[in-house]
């Protein structure tokens, strides 16, 4: 069987973001192809396999010759390199590392990655895997990794990428397809919100995104759209704000998958289609990467559309604040004071500090309309949870330490860890002239930004999770490509998968 984990492959509607990605082609057989270019042969740091010791024994002892000669012992995520073999029909064989035969979810779909970044040369087409070893599980999730990585963004580039053919030899070919196609339907969540985080800003304004997710209605999700004068009808006065200085203005975007007739969890997310600064104008180098500043909102509909597809029993409404954060005469002014659709007044101290002003009209949005049961904000929101953490965590917030707990075990099962910080530092959110100022006094950023939301959950568990830094990888690694990483939608995935209400 052969499943070709397209992009977008149930959505045929000729929209902006038609073939902008491409993933490569998989099939599952019950032995090892002859037909390909590249053999790849999989050894633990225990004991050789048995197709290594079949092929080692075809090319008189060369495969294992150059395993020594590279110091190659089998330890996870090593790779050897043999070109022309003797007496096989391959170009090249490449000896992968599994270290332990017990690999993780995580170590399996990372080594996935990388074995995809080792078969990058164009000349390498049609590969051969020998995956005998594997049980179906392991097997799909290595598969899942090769696609990952091997994402590419080539709308704007002459040379388009050429999509590789890898044949998995499995025993257990039924099994592995059943997963191999959940893991499909969560990687085309992961490609829409890598191909929305890569669109530049001109071709994703908040219109643009709106007519993206309408595409889902085909998946059976619901999806509703408010214009600028609904939200000033409403009282999301703070969320219309942020984008009086563009053209187009600011949108709610909604999308309800009711799979299960659960209370809904409401999935808010942060979407500033570019942020300039406005008034408080971002100067340096970092202002080329603002088309990725609506992140949040692309792994909140991400999240939807894997869902959708799989047709998971879950009840998931994605509530995303979309604007785009531009300078002209009409863009809100530092001192300005904003009346929320919560009631609270909020001065304006710092203009470039507008995620959290469409995040809390959508969280209210999304409690009084869905009542969730659960409500999780998902936004690149503060420099300060870049500089505490990096790129290799999110921030999470919360006094909920059940969600924390169940939060942070999605992430790390899923290669998107998440470190607890702490929320805080009330007294430097106060106003002499508001109820709350969008900035903090003072004191770490992340953790002002996350306690200013927590005014705006009312009574329902909240966490936020900050992934400011996550968003936009500067070089590859493991399953990760250049460029939108689509992170946040493997974790909410997973999380919602799996989450027991019991605990």
């Amino acid at each position: 069987m052969t499943l070709k984990l397209s992009r977008l492959a149930v959505l045929t509607s000729a929209l902006f973001l038609s073939a902008t990605s491409n993933a490569d082609t998989f099939s599952f057989e019950n032995k090892i192809s002859s037909n390909a270019d590249t053999l790849v042969l999989f050894q633990s740091d225990t004991h050789k396999s048995a197709a290594m010791t079949s092929y080692d024994k075809k090319t008189q002892g060369q495969l294992s010759k150059a395993a020594s000669v590279n110091e190659f012992t089998g330890a996870y995520n090593s790779f050897v390199e043999i070109l022309a073999p003797t007496n096989l029909d391959y170009d090249r064989v490449l000896l992968v590392g599994l270290g332990s035969e017990t690999l993780s979810q995580a170590q399996l779909t990372q080594l996935g990655g990388n074995i995809s970044a080792n078969l990058s040369k164009k000349q390498i087409q049609n590969i051969a895997l020998s995956g005998q070893s594997f049980n179906a599980e392991q097997a799909a999730q290595l598969a899942h990794g090769i696609n990952l990585r091997a994402y590419q963004f080539d709308k704007y580039k002459q040379e388009k990428y050429q999509e590789k053919s890898y044949s998995f030899s499995v025993s257990n070919k039924k099994d592995v397809v059943k997963h191999y196609q959940q893991l499909a339907d969560i990687q085309s969540g992961i490609f829409l919100a890598r191909d929305l985080t890569n669109e530049v800003p001109t071709e994703l304004t908040p219109v643009d995104f709106a007519n993206q997710a309408k595409a889902l209605e085909k998946l059976g999700v619901t999806v509703t759209v408010l214009e600028p004068n609904e939200l000033k009808k409403l009282g999301m006065n703070a969320l219309e704000a942020v984008g009086r200085g563009s053209d187009q203005g600011s949108r709610l975007v909604v999308a309800h998958y009711q799979g299960s007739d659960d209370a809904p969890v409401a999935i808010i997310g942060k979407g500033i289609t570019f942020d300039s600064g406005g008034y408080n104008i971002k100067t340096h180098e970092s202002i080329v990467r603002m088309k990725s500043d609506m992140a949040g909102a692309a792994a909140a509909l991400g999240t939807v559309q894997a869902l959708a597809k799989m047709k998971a029993n879950v009840n998931v409404v994605a509530v995303m604040g979309m604007a785009a954060n531009m300078v002209s005469e009409s863009s809100v002014a530092p001192g300005d004071v904003l009346t929320t659709a919560e009631g609270l007044s909020v001065e304006i101290t710092n203009t470039d500090a507008e995620g959290r002003l469409v995040l809390i009209d959508a969280m209210w949005y999304a409690r009084e309309k869905f009542k969730p049961s659960v409500l999780v904000d998902i936004a690149t929101l503060t420099g300060g949870k870049y500089r505490a953490l990096g790129t290799e965590l999110g921030g999470i917030f919360s006094t909920d330490d059940k969600l924390v707990k169940q939060l942070t075990y999605a992430g790390k099962s899923v290669n998107e860890p998440l470190w607890h910080l702490p929320l805080g530092y009330e007294d430097m959110l106060k106003s002499s002239i508001a109820d709350l100022r969008n900035t903090g006094s003072g004191g770490p950023s992340a953790t002002t930004a996350a306690t200013f939301l927590q005014h705006f959950t009312g009574d329902t568990p909240w966490a936020h999770i900050d992934m400011a830094g996550n968003a936009l990888n500067a070089s590859a690694k493991n399953e990760y490509p250049v460029g939108g990483t689509g992170y946040g939608v493997r974790l909410l995935t997973e999380w919602l998968l799996t989450r027991d209400n019991s605990k």
